[in-house]
């Protein structure tokens, strides 16, 4: 069996190719494969500080149409299939802290592999992954399982996105957490432990070892969840920082965001209409960047790929 060093060893060799990146992280089956299948395209994401000088060519176009990421499918490298993107750092870290087009931060909220983190993206990363829970919480009912909540959060991305209404598979969300569920725990059992610490959450197990989760639905811990999304969402909601006393559980007072709302499931309904917005421009955007800087025949080939799988589902 090949342990985890090797395979490791193994992804980063494709980065011999290139010029230097900033960051790296693969993603999909890669990250449960002992060894890469050869028929199977391995997911890469790459971050460079400068693309115009990295990818000459294609920079312009990404930046200009798409969402700042150029994706190049099919790419026969050392008997192998690959998929690499390359985007600025600069973007990267503005989508994870404001979810600008909630593109690259969405792609984060998921397992990934970081083969190189340059600039301590992991540590940036958990302000977006701490968003991702508290956008997920509010949009959960008061009692929920721990599957349903990283089925949420796997899904903040994809509301809105086009390419679900044709060519994808219906039934991606789920067969990426049943996939990865030991890989979403891991990435997330800080934020939960934090919530549950301040009372917003309380577990039980159930029979089948998987957790069953309550939530406070106060206004309170919803007025929390809002403090943590990103500044543009927030202000696309029409949420504005108020001195406002909020007394907690745990008997705490200060600060916080004005609800602006008539209930917790009108701030649910108002930041879905947000997310959705902002995935569908951003994917709308990417898809036809990618059309034109893959070429017709590959974006053809890449979306006959995705329907079939699509149809299958």
């Amino acid at each position: 069996m090949v342990n985890k060093d090797t395979v490791h060893a193994h992804l980063l060799d494709f980065l011999k190719a290139f010029p230097p990146v900033e960051f790296c992280c693969v993603y999909g089956s890669a990250l449960h494969s002992t060894y890469p299948d050869k028929s199977t395209m391995t997911d890469y994401i790459l971050g460079v500080s400068d693309p115009l000088q990295w990818h000459s060519e294609i920079t312009g176009v990404a930046d200009s149409i798409g969402v700042g990421i150029h994706f190049n499918p099919y790419v026969t490298w050392n008997n192998k299939m690959l998929k690499y993107g390359v985007f600025r750092m600069n973007d990267l870290i503005q989508d994870l802290l404001n979810w600008e087009s909630l593109y690259l931060s969405g792609r984060l909220q998921k397992p990934v592999n970081m083969l190189v983190d340059n600039l301590d993206i992991e540590n940036v990363n958990s302000v977006n992954l701490r968003a991702a829970v508290s956008a997920s919480l509010l949009f959960l009912p008061p009692k929920f399982t721990e599957e349903d909540l990283y089925a949420k959060i796997c899904s903040l991305s994809y509301m809105g996105d086009l390419r679900m209404l044709f060519a994808e598979d219906r039934n991606k969300v789920k067969k990426i957490v049943r996939g990865q569920f030991d890989l979403f725990q891991t990435m997330y059992k800080t934020f939960l432990r934090e919530y549950e610490d301040k009372d917003f959450l309380r577990f039980s197990s159930s029979t089948n070892q998987l957790a069953n989760i309550s939530q406070d639905c106060g206004l309170a811990v919803t007025c929390s969840h809002l403090s943590s999304l990103p500044p543009s969402i927030r202000s696309r909601m029409g949420i504005k920082k108020e001195k406002m006393e909020v007394i907690s559980k745990s008997g705490e007072v200060g600060n916080s965001y004005r609800l602006g709302f008539g209930s917790r499931e009108e701030a649910a309904q108002c930041m879905q209409k947000v997310l959705r917005r902002t995935v569908r421009v951003s994917s709308a955007r990417q898809a036809v960047s990618g059309v034109l800087t893959v070429g017709g025949v590959k974006a053809a080939r890449y979306l006959t790929n995705k329907m079939c799988k699509a149809w299958r589902s």
